[in-house]
């Protein structure tokens, strides 16, 4: 329990124990009994009552009982009030003598007892109630940090596939490049560099806007237009109000390597990848586009661990698993993500 609410706990105990004394000595008082008489009832028994309390509580604290054993809670209910009914009876006498007041302690004692377990059964009930939602509290606390530790986790995992993909295609063309075209290799080894620079400073949950992604984009576009020459082609347009809009970091890349594979890797000719985004209510709404040749290539809802990858990532983000649709139709190919901006 944190220090602030342990002192609190203390002050409340402490409040009520003093309320007590005060109503049990106006009780008293109202037999007859002078006030001096009346406060020495009231304070002490106000005292073992509090500290029968303070015990009950201290102990649910540690230990909560399970199912079938509040019968134990019960009896240990019936000792403390037994407890604190007899230290009342054999303390009192000795702070203040007369035997009226030692008559009306022997008759009241029936009464002060189940007073006492009435007042340790409350403060039992609520101490159980309450110590049960902290610990249910912490019990799901800890629960989400391990899911998200979890979840943390396969992201990483997620990119960790990724990125040797790409990264083996790209060191792949370099080393095809540097006999007959070594300025060329020297180039895309800077673009690979600033490449991944970027995506080494980006973390899997973080979220950048639109301009940033496509900025990063273009340098992996950069880089597979040295592998493919004229053959790849891109058209990016976005509207002038989602270049703020938000996404998380190297959401497009993926999806753009899936378009280039399924366009470019089965033909010869020039190959138009388009990308577009646009706001559409609450979400950012990213589409990419290729043509195929659907003799060689048959694209799929699903197909390729780029798209299998991006969709598991969203899910993990945002835990929706319909923020991502393919389409194909007309020989063309869609990708389309839907990014909640709330």
């Amino acid at each position: 329990m944190p220090k602030t609410a342990l002192s609190r706990l203390y002050l409340a105990f402490a409040v009520c124990g003093v309320a007590w004394a005060a109503l049990q000595t106006y009780i008293v008082h109202s037999f007859g009994f002078d006030w001096y008489t009346a406060a020495i009832d009231g304070s002490t028994s106000a005292v073992l009552l509090t500290g029968a309390c303070w015990l009950i509580n201290n102990n649910l604290r540690y230990y909560q009982p399970g199912k079938g054993s509040y019968i134990n809670l019960f009896i240990w209910c019936l000792a403390l009030a037994a407890i604190c009914a007899a230290g009342g009876r054999y303390i009192l006498p000795l702070l203040k003598t007369g035997n009226v007041y030692y008559t009306f302690l022997q008759r009241s004692l029936e009464i002060r007892f189940f007073t006492n377990f009435l007042a340790i059964g409350w403060m039992a009930m609520l101490s159980a109630i309450y110590f049960s939602q902290l610990d249910q509290k912490e019990t799901e606390k800890r629960k989400s940090e391990a899911e998200k530790m979890e979840r943390d986790a396969e992201l990483y995992n997620l990119r960790q596939q990724l990125q040797p993909h790409f990264l083996f295609n790209s060191l792949n063309s370099i080393n095809a490049l540097i006999g007959f075209k070594p300025e060329l290799a020297r180039t895309m080894i800077h673009q690979l560099s600033d490449f991944l620079r970027g995506t080494l400073r980006k973390d899997d949950q973080q979220k950048v806007t639109l301009t940033e992604e496509l900025a990063h984009l273009n340098l992996y576009l950069e880089i597979e237009k040295v592998r493919f020459g004229h053959r790849l082609q891109t058209e990016i347009s976005c509207d002038n109000n989602c270049g703020d809009a938000v996404m998380p970091a190297m959401l497009l890349q993926p999806i753009v390597e899936n378009a280039i594979k399924f366009g470019l890797y089965d033909t010869t000719g020039e190959v138009v990848v388009s990308i577009r985004g646009e706001l559409d209510g609450n979400y950012l709404v990213l589409m990419v586009q290729n043509p195929y040749d659907p003799q060689t290539s048959k694209p799929k809802q699903g197909t390729g661990f780029g798209l299998r990858g991006v969709q598991r990532r969203l899910y993990l983000l945002f835990a929706r698993n319909d923020l991502i649709e393919t389409h194909a139709n007309d020989n063309i190919f869609t990708t389309i993500i839907k990014v909640p901006q709330a």
